[in-house]
């Protein structure tokens, strides 16, 4: 049986989104049934994390034109709403689409596996290629259109209403202007329809929602399916020094992802001196380019296993990213996050809303950012209701900590 090639293409600068494009293709490399059924590729524009692929002997294609340091950080500058810019020029994406099109034209795939690697689901539909998304309940626009978590303290009703319907074209507009503009000048450009309204975007062949059923209390529209979450295994080891820790004190896992804004990581790691914690900080490559005066009571490491810190810590100080929101719910620990973008904000909002997290917003003023992050440490590190509901709910989501098993099955079921 001739094989069906099933591509991959994740922005390769983001540790989630590569992680949990890996974590799909090991789950359909370790099915009998899939792993008959399609031989996998990656493709990749650049990025550091290339090398979870390659470490897992997953053939990886570098697609031209390959993306620049300096433009993967604006990238991630406009995503972080550090700035009001487009991702991408329209003359960018038009160059980016070509360059997707050399691959696809020469490895007729049978589907494109993606969650954000810009310009692909345009290339796809040039090409009649279905797009498979990885996403999650929080890019839907039913979570969207109710305020995304963030306006649900908002008494009386009405007012609640009044300001979800304000929200809702704001973010659309910052989505439009931020990513999807320049991709509809690319697609006029090419002469096929753009993506109208702005987050029919989203709208693949298949969606694999990688979170547990009722993380969001969005329905799922047709098309979707939830399939536990995505989370890297295998790829890091503790360091010695990690174990090497006293046990006298609360431990803090602080993890911002490879989407964390410097800065603001930067004050809150400063935020911990004189604090009665112990903090465990992946975040060493975040701020590489910060002057960060790190607290004695800080670890500083590189990439660290997140379920396994997780559950060795006292609580989780996150950015809200979909897998640092569920490797700490599946862990059972309490949450302070502080978002560093739309998604992430609205990831967050759903532990808010189960009981046993703060929310805590990327305040502009230094002072109130880290008052408010301690403060929130302080009174859930104090609550022991917090504490039971995250135990219980890491009890009734337990079974779906393999999204990659689901995956490779719905994948062999529509392409198989």
């Amino acid at each position: 049986m001739n094989r069906k090639v099933l591509l991959f293409a994740p922005a390769a600068f983001s540790l989630a989104e590569t992680s949990r494009m890996v974590e799909i293709a090991k789950g359909v490399a370790r099915d009998p049934v899939a792993s008959q059924r399609f031989e996998i590729r990656f493709i990749s524009e650049g990025g550091d994390f290339e090398s979870l692929i390659e470490d897992n002997h997953f053939p990886l294609e570098r697609i031209e034109p390959q993306l620049t340091p300096e433009k993967i950080a604006h990238v991630f500058a406009v995503n972080d709403e550090e700035k009001f810019a487009p991702a991408y020029s329209g003359a960018e994406m038009i160059e980016k689409v070509a360059g997707d099109l050399v691959v696809l034209d020469r490895l007729h795939p049978v589907a494109v596996v993606t969650g954000s690697y810009l310009s692909m689901p345009l290339s796809c539909r040039l090409r009649g290629i279905p797009v498979v998304w990885a996403v999650q309940s929080t890019w839907l626009p039913g979570f969207f259109a109710t305020g995304a978590g963030t306006t649900d303290d908002l008494r009386p009703a009405s007012l609640k209403r009044l300001v979800d319907a304000l929200l809702y074209p704001l973010f659309r507009a910052w989505m439009w202007y931020g990513f999807i503009h320049p991709v509809n000048q690319a697609a006029r450009h090419y002469r096929v329809p753009g993506f109208r309204p702005v987050l029919s975007y989203f709208h693949g062949h298949t969606s694999l929602v990688a979170e547990p059923p009722g993380f969001t209390d969005i329905p799922l529209p047709e098309d979707h399916f939830a399939i536990g979450a995505l989370l890297p295994t295998g790829e890091f080891s503790l360091p010695p020094q990690v174990d090497a820790l006293p046990h006298d004190r609360p431990l803090i896992y602080f993890a911002m992802g490879s989407s964390g804004v410097g800065h603001v990581v930067a004050d809150l790691l400063e935020s911990f001196r004189d604090t009665p914690y112990q903090v465990v900080a992946p975040v060493k490559a975040l701020i590489a380019d910060q002057h960060v005066d790190v607290p004695p009571n800080v670890l500083v490491t590189d990439w660290l296993p997140a379920l396994e810190m997780n559950r060795r810590a006292d609580l989780a100080l996150i950015h809200g990213g979909i897998g640092t929101v569920l490797t700490a719910a599946l862990a059972g620990r309490p949450v302070v996050g502080v978002g560093m973008q739309p998604e992430q904000v609205a990831n967050i909002s759903c532990l808010v809303r189960k009981g046993f997290a703060r929310r805590v917003g990327k305040s502009r003023s230094r002072t109130k950012l880290v008052s408010e992050v301690q403060t929130a440490i302080a009174e859930l590190l104090a609550d022991d209701t917090a504490r039971e509901r995250a135990a219980a709910y890491a009890e009734s989501i337990k079974d779906w900590a393999d999204g990659s098993t689901r995956a490779s099955a719905l994948l062999v079921e529509r392409y198989g």
